[in-house]
């Protein structure tokens, strides 16, 4: 018999300590321990939550962002490192399952930065790894692509859960891959990016983009974005004095949890720091797609073809052929035993 989840779900809507990573984790996990005393069985975190955003790239030139560009890429983590190590464990102690953005470095290039969000499991287990597949706009400046290695739905304890970054849950292929392996409970995390036209209300478009994806595949999406803090302005206007009026515009972040309907689910966050929760239950999923069931009975599989390469890109392959070191030891290993028997 079908059996699906019902749970509370968190969203944070929070501004790192900027470029700060050791005090951000601090952060995190003082979040999730509220977020799992409030009941929470999932929390999502905003994109890039560890630690910060490249504001810099909107408000300045290259040539006087680049500075800041190091900041970033020394403030940077490996996945896995022991920085997602301690969420992982502060998961694991409070049940809860996190999906959380961060600024990940690649292990082989100092200055290879990529928009990644983390997933881990309410047992303190990474499930996937995703990297933004197209940086937006001003951000090429920042990160390098991803791939489609984890464009992933992960089975959890509180059903199938997928994630995208920002501007991805524009990109109706990157949601539909996610929608057709079964995804239920959708992450959408953002950042609160107040330099968008004078009339362009960003909190709106977040929710705007969120509703769409609810309604058209049926499930939840949780929606987290960041906030812009005093801290974050003042960096900012010290370098670009012009910035700090853009930095401080209102409607420029939105957080909370959306139904399959399309609907806002309780009360959403506008602009302020905190957590928003929300009551999930799966089964809502399963009648409006009775009239709608994009990945199923709703479409013509005969007429659309959608393929997905989920190859891990890398800068090189390397075919090796001959011995490698460890087999070398081995057999040095085993000259040295021999000898010394006197065989």
């Amino acid at each position: 018999m079908l059996n699906l989840p019902q749970f509370k779900a968190a969203a944070v809507q929070a501004a790192p300590v900027f470029l700060d990573t050791n005090a951000t984790v601090d952060k995190v996990c003082r979040l999730i321990e509220e977020a799992a005393d409030n009941g929470a069985k999932l929390v999502a975190f905003p994109e890039v939550f560890v630690s910060g955003y490249p504001y810099w790239s909107w408000v300045m030139n290259p040539i006087d962002g680049s500075p800041w560009f190091e900041k970033l890429c020394k403030s940077a983590i490996e996945v896995p490192g022991p920085e997602i190590k301690r969420i992982a464990q502060a998961a694991a102690r409070h049940h809860i399952n996190v999906v959380i953005g961060v600024n990940e470095r690649n292990p082989n290039g100092i200055a290879t930065l990529y928009n990644t969000l983390v997933t881990i499991s309410d047992e303190g287990r990474i499930l996937g790894r995703h990297r933004k597949l197209v940086p937006t706009w001003a951000e090429k400046l920042t990160w390098a692509n991803g791939d489609a290695s984890s464009l992933k739905v992960h089975q959890t304890s509180i059903g199938p859960l997928g994630a995208l970054a920002c501007g991805e849950n524009t990109n109706t292929l990157a949601r539909f891959s996610l929608l057709a392996q079964g995804e239920l409970v959708h992450i959408a995390s953002y950042i609160a990016l107040p330099v968008a036209p004078k009339d362009y209300d960003m909190a709106e478009a977040i929710r705007l983009r969120a509703s769409a994806h609810c309604f058209e595949g049926k499930v939840f999406t949780v929606v987290s974005c960041s906030t812009v803090s005093d801290e974050i302005i003042e960096a900012m206007a010290d370098s670009h004095p012009e910035s700090r009026e853009l930095l401080a515009r209102p409607n420029s972040a939105f957080s909370g949890i959306i139904g399959p309907d399309g609907r806002v689910v309780g009360e959403p966050l506008i602009d302020k720091e905190g957590i928003v929760y929300g009551e999930i239950d799966l089964n809502r999923c399963i009648q409006p797609r009775q009239m709608h069931d994009i990945t199923g009975h709703y479409n013509r599989f005969d007429i659309f073809d959608l393929q997905v390469n989920r190859r891990p890109l890398t800068a090189a392959r390397f075919h090796d052929s001959g011995q490698n070191v460890d087999e070398l030891n081995q057999f040095a290993e085993a000259d040295e035993q021999s000898l010394e028997k006197g065989l």
